[in-house]
């Protein structure tokens, strides 16, 4: 069985925004700087600030006793050479994988900011043309206009990559302050904004997608766990069961009767919560939607198996439920290279997930549905 990894990343080697901004932004892109025999890190130096180069994301091969911060030379270079990652897919018996990852540059100058997530496309619709049938790219774009949504989208497709990966919630407006902030802003967005995605205002936005057959999805943006925050692992744990305001909001606003095509993916979310919040949402529009004049094509759980997807990493509770009203739509996935990742024991951590389960019900959840979801061949 050729097994599809729904959800997989990469990292840039850090030289890449040199090549990729537009030359408009010739020489404000991140610089790497070597760190010294004595230093425990390499370095990249942004807008005034030399900061240690953050591993969290790349931590394959390091095993359990990975750090957050490091040197370059711990990193697989399957992160960012694609014959190289075809090898390390082949050790862990992965035949396709939908790469996310990427994101903008974390500058308060709007246009750099935006730039940067179309420096990231391109990089990666490079690294997946290496071979298309195997490695399959998710773009990244901002939510801060909707005409430039649709540009870059159209962009996104024409280059090749099969989704596009948009905030949890829209973004309010242009960026005013740089760092970290920025950068969390393009996985969150604005969850108190004014405009939210079930307003027609988006769309012409959503439209697009389903004409030009791309998967749209969020990736663990509702609520973000990084290094460093406090409460990392509530965060971590809430980064998961949060995905379900955005697909609410999305559900109940009639998105999905407008668009009926429209494939929407919860990426890195785990599936096991899908079943109870299918059946929960059924039972609100049966008692409370009468007084609020809400009427819907379908019950919720019918979106749930028509729209929307979801992707996990280990998730026992989510398989058993595969059956239920909701778990139709569940993806597996390995993670490569995160902290969670289950690479190179990937197959492994599959049979003990699907010990007991029917070959006919494992393939939709390891290949078909994410086929499906992804619109390949």
């Amino acid at each position: 069985m050729q097994l599809v990894d729904a959800d997989a990343h990469v990292n840039p080697i850090p030289t890449f925004w040199d090549e990729y901004l537009p030359k408009k932004f010739v020489g404000r892109g991140p610089k790497f700087v070597a760190g010294g025999p004595d230093d425990k890190s390499d370095f990249m130096e942004f807008e005034g600030t030399r900061k240690p180069i953050n591993v969290q994301s790349a931590t394959s091969g390091q095993g359990k006793k990975f750090k957050t911060e490091g040197k370059v030379d711990v990193l697989l270079p399957g992160n960012w050479e694609p014959a190289k990652r075809l090898e390390d897919m082949d050790k862990d018996g992965v035949h396709t994988a939908v790469m996310y990852g990427g994101g903008p540059l974390g500058t308060a100058d709007n246009d750099l900011y935006l730039a940067s997530f179309e420096a990231y496309n391109n990089w990666l619709a490079d690294f997946c043309a290496y071979s298309p049938k195997r490695l399959v790219g998710a773009a990244y774009l901002p939510m801060q206009d909707v005409n430039e949504s649709i540009r870059m989208a159209k962009d996104a497709a024409a280059k090749g990559l099969r989704a596009v990966n948009i905030p949890a919630f829209p973004q309010s407006g242009p960026i005013v302050g740089g760092g970290f902030g920025a950068q969390v802003l393009a996985l969150t967005g604005d969850p108190e904004g004014k405009l939210q995605y079930d307003d027609p205002h988006f769309d012409p936005f959503w439209k697009t997608c389903v004409d030009l057959d791309l998967a749209v999805t969020i990736h663990l943006g509702a609520r973000v766990a990084r290094p460093g925050m406090m409460k990392f692992m509530p965060h971590l744990v809430m980064s998961k069961l949060t995905m379900a305001e955005p697909i609410a909001i999305m559900l109940f606003g009639g998105v999905f009767d407008r668009f009926p095509d429209l494939r929407y993916g919860a990426i890195e979310s785990g599936s096991g919560w899908v079943a109870f919040v299918a059946e929960y949402m059924d039972g609100i529009m049966d008692t409370q939607s009468h007084w609020l004049n809400l009427k819907l094509g379908l019950r919720p759980s019918e979106y749930f198996d028509r729209n929307i997807y979801t992707s996990f990493i280990r998730d026992r509770e989510g398989i058993r439920n595969r059956n239920l009203p909701g778990g139709k739509n569940m993806m597996w996935s390995t993670d490569y290279p995160h902290s969670e990742t289950t690479w190179p024991e990937s197959q492994e951590y599959k049979a003990f997930q699907f010990a007991g389960v029917p070959e006919d019900e494992i393939t939709p959840i390891v290949r078909d549905n994410a086929r499906r979801f992804y619109g390949l061949d």
